[in-house]
């Protein structure tokens, strides 16, 4: 396991030693899949140890589209076909730093996707464990900022299309 606790792509590990921890600002995907009782899937984060939706970075040429559907067999073994997208996330509460001193902010945005195919499989590199969670779970749950802001919008989305650019 690296420094960051997640496999970082070679583009930003150059990008790092160049400018060492200081912020940068970075695209993203996350993901948000359910299963047939509307309950969505989070991920067990092995870095941060808390429970994240599934996703990461977007990387040098990768449309948003395919960074989301290969964060999701990564961190989880399922194939998915995003369907819409929730809402385009950034500001303070998309800031993180890394135990090892990393910081970076994201810009991120939010697919709902349909799964596929595949059995759940976390990857034990990134993920520890993976599981759906119903809005009232959610609810009581000790929660990021920003994905407790994501998984409100996500689950009125259900209900009401698309939720936020903020």
């Amino acid at each position: 396991m690296n420094l960051w606790c997640v496999p970082v792509s070679g583009y930003l590990r150059r990008i790092r030693s160049k400018v060492g921890h200081e912020l940068l600002l970075l695209p993203a995907v996350t993901v948000i899949a359910r299963d047939g009782q509307g309950r969505v899937l989070l991920t067990k984060s092995a870095g941060f140890n808390q429970w994240l939706p599934p996703g990461g970075h977007i990387e040098p040429d990768e449309s948003p589209r395919d960074a989301a559907i290969r964060e999701m067999r990564e961190e989880t073994g399922l194939r998915v076909e995003p369907v819409r997208i929730i809402g385009v996330y950034g500001g303070k509460e998309f800031r993180v730093v890394y135990q090892n001193g990393d910081v970076a902010s994201y810009v991120t945005i939010v697919f709902e996707c349909k799964i596929i195919s595949g059995k759940v499989t976390p990857d034990f590199e990134e993920v520890l464990d993976v599981r759906y969670f119903s809005e009232a779970e959610v609810a009581s749950m000790q929660l990021p900022a920003w994905v407790r802001r994501v998984l409100r919008d996500a689950f009125e989305a259900s209900e009401s299309g698309p939720k936020g650019v903020s």
